[in-house]
């Protein structure tokens, strides 16, 4: 790894900064309230290019890795965009992206990397079940071949973008798990319209992250051709695997990048707010609970690299990913509780946000990964008997 900054990363940091600039806390505020996606902010990483980052030049992209991904999250998150700048980048830009420019056919990458890089097409993931949860292994939606279509039924649920997505990339069984030798055998990827009749999509309420919907997704008897599979027939586990661990990296940026975008907003109140003569910042009491939490989110922020060089060097990242998640959601998750009480009963209030990057950083410890389910994966490199 070379910490020396390059002129492109430094081109990607200033452009992200000036994107959070014109969107900013206030921006969110109002979107939250109302409910409603951004479209102008989607179209302004489509302008910036950072929606085709990690896709190849020969597709409209910029070529570059999830360590150029990853700073543009977290400084748009840092710079006032909170969660959303992970939110509307990390599942087309990321997911969907990195799945298709690995593993999909010709015609597949084609049809669809120019199409995201130019931010004219949105993805949704669709994983989680109700029943499975977490266990992805347990995913009961099924495809069963017919001729040269598959059918497939089931049900997703908190599938984010999926009200709004061209496309969806849905995990399947195509072979029940009780016929299969391992339980990561059977499982296959395919990309399906969303404009599909068959497809019923629910919106859930939620606690926050409002300007972007998550719901539950019905499919009855939806037909899919065969040559949209991505990767192999039966062999998708391995195809899920490439694309989650992005997904942890950006979710690491969201960690650190909201916990430093809620604890440069309360110095900056700590430094005007002034109780007993003096600016509360200049007590210990509050400033260093929250150097505290800073200092251990800049160290996450150097796993989060790693895990991304390793990432991009085509190495085997998943311990990586999971330390880099689950230390910055933790610091993060710090970072923003100590700023909200350095801001007191105005902690509370919508109009300094603080409140709202709470509940925005909370869902990182759920998502993508539970952060026990992290510790777990953890735990298990280093030796400790597996749990689950």
């Amino acid at each position: 790894m070379n910490f020396e900054s390059t002129q492109e990363r430094e081109m990607i940091r200033q452009t992200a900064a000036d994107v959070a600039a014109e969107y900013g806390p206030e921006h969110w505020r109002e979107k939250e309230r109302a409910g409603e996606f951004s479209e102008a902010f989607w179209a302004e990483l489509a302008d910036a290019g950072f929606h085709g980052l990690l896709i190849p030049e020969e597709y409209e992209g910029a070529g570059m890795g999830m360590q150029e991904m990853g700073l543009a999250m977290e400084t748009l998150c840092a710079e006032g965009c909170g969660m959303a700048g992970t939110w509307y980048l990390v599942l087309t830009a990321g997911m969907a992206a990195v799945g298709i420019r690995e593993y999909g056919t010709a015609e597949q990458k084609e049809t669809y990397l120019p199409d995201i890089a130019n931010g004219k097409r949105n993805f949704s993931i669709g994983i989680t079940e109700p029943e499975a949860g977490t266990n992805t292994l347990n995913v009961a939606t099924k495809a069963e071949r017919d001729g040269d279509e598959f059918v497939l039924n089931g049900q997703k649920a908190w599938i984010t973008f999926s009200d709004r997505a061209e496309n969806m990339i849905i995990v399947t069984r195509t072979t029940p798990r009780e016929e299969v030798d391992r339980g990561t055998d059977g499982i296959s990827l395919f990309i399906v319209d969303m404009d599909d009749p068959n497809i019923d999509v629910s919106p859930i309420e939620k606690h926050g992250i409002n300007y972007s919907k998550s719901c539950e997704v019905f499919l009855e008897n939806v037909r899919v051709p065969a040559e949209n599979i991505l990767g192999d027939e039966d062999d998708g586990w391995w195809v899920l695997v490439d694309m989650l661990n992005p997904e942890r990296i950006g979710f690491a940026a969201a960690g650190t990048g909201i916990g430093k975008l809620a604890a440069n907003t309360a110095i900056e109140y700590a430094n005007e707010r002034e109780v007993f003569d003096a600016p509360i910042g200049s007590h210990q009491g509050v400033s260093f609970p929250i150097t505290k939490a800073y200092a251990q989110m800049e160290t996450a922020a150097l796993m989060r690299e790693k895990a991304a060089w390793r990432y991009d060097q085509g190495e085997e990242c998943g311990y990586e990913t999971n330390v880099a998640k689950a230390t910055a959601v933790a610091a993060g998750i710090e970072a923003v509780k100590q700023s909200m009480q350095a801001f007191g009963g105005w902690g509370y209030a919508t109009e300094y946000d603080v409140e709202r990057w709470w509940r925005e950083i909370n869902l990182t410890r759920l998502a993508p990964v539970s952060q026990q389910m992290a510790y777990n994966h953890i735990s298990q490199q280093l030796g400790f008997p597996k749990s689950y």
